[in-house]
């Protein structure tokens, strides 16, 4: 397994939850950060951390097509994902409205792709040939087909079944260039995985931390739990 040491750092969507203790835990290991977030406040918690931010709204078109010359001359080796939304809280064969829809695959889906199609110019080069780079997608075990036994929240989990495609697709796509991988965060204590949950966002973040730091190449491309455990599609 690969040893990556996390030096300049992207976090999407940070401005609470698993997206900030990224940027926390990064800031705390040394390492330089940006982040992004939607809001003024968002922006200003990135900011007391220490971090760069940056307005980013990934379900706006005119806001995500700013983002290359944003991070142009940078060089990434790690990237993550984060933003992302829940939207209604349906079961199968509850047909969202178009407009629920629209917002939840725009932010989850669209809003991934728009963001990875402009990374490619600012990671980190190969060194000796290999990627130096990391990439780690925020997903759910809820998007998994092979794990299913509920409809809960089916818009949700259409929708993070189509960011594990986009996933895969860019792991292909940027095989010269980064490592990546499609995260389940676990059952966490935040806004959306309530008070209930099984773990705190600091365990989260630090296992999908190491996770993505021993990605090596023969797992590029993977769909795994924080704590490194393969996920079936």
């Amino acid at each position: 397994m690969s040893s990556h040491a996390a030096r300049n750092v992207l976090i999407v969507g940070a401005s609470r939850g698993l997206g900030l203790e990224f940027v926390r835990q990064y800031r705390a290991d040394g390492a330089r950060v940006t982040a992004t977030a939607r809001s003024e406040e968002g922006r200003a918690a990135i900011a007391a951390l220490g971090a760069r931010p940056l307005a980013l709204d990934v379900a706006d078109a005119a806001s995500a097509a700013g983002l290359a010359w944003q991070v142009d001359g940078e060089a990434f080796d790690t990237v993550f994902h984060v933003a992302g939304v829940y939207g209604p809280r349906s079961a199968g064969l509850e047909a969202p409205a178009e407009a629920e829809f629209d917002a939840v695959m725009h932010a989850n889906v669209l809003g991934a792709m728009r963001v990875l199609a402009q990374l490619a110019d600012a990671l980190a080069p190969p060194v000796d040939g290999r990627p130096a780079a990391r990439i780690g997608v925020l997903s759910s075990r809820m998007g998994s087909i092979g794990l299913r036994t509920s409809t809960a929240g089916w818009l949700y989990r259409a929708s993070k079944a189509a960011v594990n495609s986009v996933m895969r697709d860019a792991s292909i796509a940027l095989a010269d260039r980064a490592l990546c991988a499609a995260f389940h965060p676990g059952w966490v204590r935040t806004d959306m995985g309530g008070a209930g949950a099984e773990i705190d966002v600091a365990e989260s973040v630090a296992g999908m931390r190491r996770t993505l730091a021993g990605l090596d190449a023969a797992r590029t491309g993977s769909f795994l739990n924080y704590d490194g455990t393969p996920l079936p599609w």
